[in-house]
């Protein structure tokens, strides 16, 4: 399969994860038309994750594509240098690769998430020093085994008191026939919360101590959420702390799923449920439903994206932008009423979105660059 894993030939690859609806209703007339454009700032391909570091010149962002390499990248003229490689050491291949990329909130280390050689997730810290990364000096964070060559998540997110969010998958195949998802002891369809520690102590990591499992003999005290297929993409509104979730589905509906900051600990319910809808077995959980739901259809994959916080649109404002793999344009979700509109851009094949330090929103594409969303004019 492709990045998000389902059943679409992209660029000689497959892509994201199932395989059947359309944003369905929610495809109607948008109130957004004539009001927001795309502009191209990179024709990178394959381009996989955006992030921005502490320091630097607004107009200097880094994207991760596939291979394995991050980019930084100059908006103002579009060209790229490469800033560090784990192009040795990745597995890139259908779903695999460099999947996700983040900065401490000093910008004194990017932190990576890809697939190494034997196929298993690796989460890796990259010191930068005088302004540039230091891959000699970079260490492992946390190692996760991948039974099966899909559904390895990907998203990395660092939390406003630098706390570094993982997205995992359930470990693919199709069904999670090994349970992971609601296994409360491996880290397999979760998304993670962890403390990255300095070099030199004595663990890459500490558990924060508001995670919502500590102290738990049967829950593994780094998961913040649980019972998800494949958070490919996931975000935290800057605003109101929410975090913001895209799982993509089996063969059936596609979800995007909203808690408060202080629900940590959600269940969202797979492998017995397939977003609202029962899949496998039954509960005493209490599950979390999604916020939005919508049938796939061929090569549907949920993209999760982010409440707009620029200032560029301001009809845009305080409103969740996403994307379904499958479906041109981008789809624009009312946080107040879940309502979802669409939006006809010229942009497909959508694998994930990005923020720069003002707050505007760039859409990542999988075989024809990434874009910039802007007023039209």
């Amino acid at each position: 399969m492709t990045l998000v894993g389902r059943c679409v030939a992209i660029a000689g690859l497959v892509v994201l994860a199932s395989c059947s609806g359309d944003v369905g209703s929610s495809r109607r007339a948008s109130g957004f038309d004539g009001q927001v454009a795309v502009e191209k700032v990179s024709d990178l391909s394959r381009a996989t994750a955006f992030a921005v570091r502490a320091g630097d010149d607004p107009a200097i962002v880094y994207i991760a594509t596939q291979d394995g390499v991050v980019h930084r990248v100059d908006l103002r003229t579009g060209s790229s240098t490469e800033s560090v490689s784990f192009t040795d050491r990745t597995a890139a291949a259908g779903e695999r690769g460099l999947l996700g990329l983040a900065f401490s909130p000093s910008g004194d280390e990017m932190y990576a998430h890809f697939t190494d050689r034997a196929g298993d997730t690796v989460v890796m810290a990259v010191p930068f020093k005088g302004g540039a990364a230091d891959p000699a000096s970079a260490r492992v964070l946390l190692t996760v085994d991948q039974p099966y060559a899909n559904h390895n998540g990907g998203q990395l997110a660092v939390d406003a008191v630098g706390n570094l969010l993982i997205g995992l998958g359930d470990g693919g195949s199709g069904g999670d026939p090994q349970g992971n998802a609601q296994n409360r002891s491996t880290l397999l369809g979760k998304i993670l919360r962890i403390r990255p520690e300095p070099a030199g102590s004595a663990h890459p990591y500490s558990i924060p101590t508001d995670n919502p499992f500590v102290g738990s003999t049967s829950t593994a005290p780094e998961i913040a959420f649980l019972g998800l297929r494949n958070p490919w993409r996931f975000s935290i509104d800057p605003t109101t702390g929410d975090y913001w979730i895209g799982d993509v589905g089996q063969d059936r509906f596609e979800e995007i799923d909203r808690v408060p900051a202080t629900a940590l600990g959600a269940n969202f319910g797979w492998n017995v449920m397939e977003a609202t809808h029962p899949f496998r077995g039954t509960t005493t959980e209490v599950l979390t439903d999604p916020v939005h739901e919508w049938p796939t259809q061929g090569g549907s994959s949920a993209i999760g994206g982010f409440v707009y916080r620029g200032s560029a649109i301001p009809t845009l404002a305080g409103l969740y932008v996403f994307a379904d793999l499958a479906q041109p344009g981008l789809f624009v979700l009312d946080p107040a009423d879940y309502s979802v509109t669409w939006l006809d851009l010229a942009v497909r094949n959508v694998v994930g979105f990005g923020v720069d330090t003002a707050g505007e929103l760039y859409v990542l594409t999988y075989d024809s660059g990434v874009y910039r969303l802007n007023p039209s004019r």
